[in-house]
């Protein structure tokens, strides 16, 4: 299963969500689902503007746990 872990990225750093919405100018919305992990389909734009914001590889905000 694959997992978005931004949550401890954005712990890790001491950025806000709402921090990340203004980087990335997406919703906050849409960030806050990111944080919780409640998303079925990952959106490779919205990937690309979080790595971007936060200049990070996308290995640091994402990974693969087994079932």
């Amino acid at each position: 299963m694959v997992r978005l872990t931004i949550d401890k990225y954005l712990d890790t750093h001491g950025i806000t969500r709402y921090e990340l919405a203004k980087r990335t100018e997406v919703k906050f919305q849409t960030i806050d689902r990111y944080y919780k992990n409640n998303i079925v389909r990952y959106d490779s734009y919205i990937l690309d503007r979080i790595c971007k914001a936060l200049d990070c590889k996308l290995s640091d905000i994402i990974e693969y746990v087994e079932d």
